[in-house]
């Protein structure tokens, strides 16, 4: 099979016209999903409620439910496909429908919260208000494949899995706690992980429009194309921009926790004194660290401080407090001393215990070999195996080669050698070994 064929196939296997629904069967399909009304109307409401109480109450899985029953998904991707087919009149039925359910939400999250005796902030309102590049991505691939799958005949549960990866709910509930406990920054910062999934699942809904070439739906001239694919663009870099810088900054920041736990491994016993608490703040790249023991002088200090450079941290954002200081006498602080010896040495004595159990290990090898090589020939009965130090003149550094030394029972032949000298080469890993026969 020639590369054409190959690429020919591969071709075959994404095209998706033989799976595609009709395209009037597509157009009343999202037309209907616009609409809130009756019961999409309903099942909003519904999941305005359970969203804003799975986070009150910080439950991941009351959140999933309100991602699964959210009809949000509809008007959205009513946006993209009207964008894609030039049809005004559902563009602006789309739009008005989904500022009502934008507006609903709001008000109804907010009126939640301010009733709500728990005004606490938990991890997944926290986690609905800093989004980054990476949401972007979310939004973009979880809405490809939403568009499909509503283009498809064989539209399986992919829906359902994309309303929870792209999670429109909890953002809006989110920007309604900020306005419910008057903190603007939960408002801001979930109102643009919202407005990232909207406008990406509709440029999501766009694409895979024109890729198949749905019919235009109104008569449109090309100055007018090229006005709203110009809009378009723009909408998508006024979006995006922000949350690549979001993205940068929320790599450094795990790039500096990362650093910053090194780091304080390294000094979290430092000449008799031993550390107590420690804390990373990422946000503003600072690291306070509270020290135990004998008070720390101000050397001390600078000397752990500098350690920082080792670990790509800038030593000014290092900050050392005494947690407990001892007086100590001249008695107590060679105390210390011998006891940091005693840890030494015990470190050390586990050290050489670990090197004497590999050393055994390597000496018992030979029993190994022999069990191993003796199934393939069995006139091998017995195997000495070493490792020995190779000094030679021409190199500077000795080399350390396995000896195997095999007993017989009788003579073995040289194509035999050869194998067994191949399998001993394979097996120790090494081409530099000696190998002799008795």
């Amino acid at each position: 099979m020639n590369t054409i064929s190959l690429v020919r196939k591969f071709f075959h296997y994404l095209n998706l016209e033989s799976e595609l629904e009709n395209h009037d069967t597509i157009y009343e399909e999202i037309k209907k999903a616009v609409v809130f009304k009756g019961t999409n109307l309903w099942i909003l409401i519904f999941a305005i409620i359970v969203a804003s109480v799975g986070l009150n109450m910080n439950s991941t899985a009351v959140i999933i439910g309100a991602m699964l029953i959210s009809p949000l998904m509809g008007p959205i991707n009513g946006m993209g496909y009207s964008i894609a087919t030039f049809d005004f009149e559902l563009f602006r039925k789309s739009v008005k429908n989904f500022t009502f359910a934008i507006l609903a939400s709001l008000g109804a999250s907010a009126a939640y919260f301010a009733l709500s005796p728990v005004s606490t902030a938990q991890s997944e309102l926290l986690a609905r208000t800093s989004p980054t590049i990476y949401d972007v991505m979310i939004a973009l691939f979880g809405g490809l494949a939403g568009i499909v799958a509503i283009c498809s005949k064989q539209k399986g549960n992919v829906i359902p899995g994309v309303a929870i990866a792209t999670a429109l709910m909890p953002p809006l509930c989110t920007a309604g706690y900020g306005i419910a406990t008057m903190q603007f920054n939960f408002f801001f910062g979930a109102l643009y992980l919202f407005t990232i999934n909207t406008i990406f699942i509709a440029i999501a809904s766009v694409w895979i429009s024109q890729l198949l070439k749905f019919p235009i739906r109104s008569i449109v001239d090309e100055a007018k194309k090229k006005r709203v694919n110009r809009i378009v663009t723009y909408v998508i870099i006024v979006v995006l921009l922000p949350s690549i810088y979001f993205g940068y900054k929320l790599v450094k920041k795990e790039e500096f926790k990362i650093n910053a736990n090194k780091y304080i491994s390294n000094v979290s016993i430092y000449e008799g004194n031993f550390l107590l608490r420690y804390e990373i703040d990422e946000n503003s790249d600072h690291i306070t660290l509270i020290y135990g023991g004998s008070s720390l002088t101000e050397n001390q200090k600078n000397a752990i401080i500098e350690k920082a450079k080792d670990f790509d941290i800038n030593p000014v954002n290092v900050i050392i407090q005494q947690g407990l200081a001892l007086k100590i006498d001249d008695a107590n602080i060679e105390l210390y001393r011998l006891k940091e010896q005693i840890f030494n040495l015990n470190n050390l004595l586990n050290k050489k215990n670990s090197e004497i159990d590999s050393l055994l290990g390597r000496q018992k090898f030979g029993q190994t070999i022999l069990n191993e090589i003796k199934a393939i020939f069995p006139q091998i009965n017995g195997c000495l195996y070493s490792e020995s130090i190779n000094y030679h003149d021409t190199v500077k550094t000795p080399q350390t080669i396995p000896v195997v030394i095999l007993s017989t029972s009788s003579r073995i032949q040289d194509a035999d050698k050869i194998k067994i000298n191949e399998w001993l080469k394979q097996r120790l890993k090494t081409e530099n070994l000696k190998i002799y026969y008795e």
